[in-house]
């Protein structure tokens, strides 16, 4: 799957042009991805020396993305400039700290991931552990 992650307030605290603090878990959830063999992009508001800060900051954490602010298609960098190519990323889930309703915590992320689950089906079994009921077999050891 490609996966493409935001820097700021998602992989660490917004603190631009500075970069903050990692995020909990932030990097050890992107390397346990890169592991289970997803393909990374950053895609940041980053450009320039700031985007290869951020850059090098992931690689120092072990996180190596396949392209920044750019598809991973080889033939990407031959559109540029071209009418009508669109800057869009071409990516199977973005994550971003812009979502509707903020950005979750990075268990949750991999959760979300690894179990192939919708925001909504893990909220919904997330409920649905909270609200069930007991067994009521226990008074059987009387």
């Amino acid at each position: 799957m490609i996966i493409s992650v935001d820097f700021d307030g998602t992989i660490v605290e917004h603190r631009y042009p500075a970069i903050g603090k990692e995020r909990p878990f932030a990097t050890a959830t992107l390397r346990r991805l890169m592991q289970d063999g997803h393909k990374l992009i950053l895609f940041s508001v980053r450009e320039g020396q700031l985007l290869e800060d951020a850059i090098k900051w992931c690689e120092e954490r072990g996180v190596r993305f396949y392209s920044a602010n750019a598809d991973i298609d080889e033939d990407a960098g031959a559109h540029q400039g071209v009418a009508n190519f669109t800057r869009k990323i071409k990516a199977d889930i973005f994550i971003d700290d812009r979502n509707i309703g903020g950005i979750p915590d990075w268990g949750v992320i991999y959760q979300l991931i690894s179990r192939h689950l919708t925001y909504d089906q893990y909220l919904n079994e997330e409920q649905h552990s909270l609200t069930s009921t007991p067994s009521k077999k226990w008074w059987k050891f009387w």
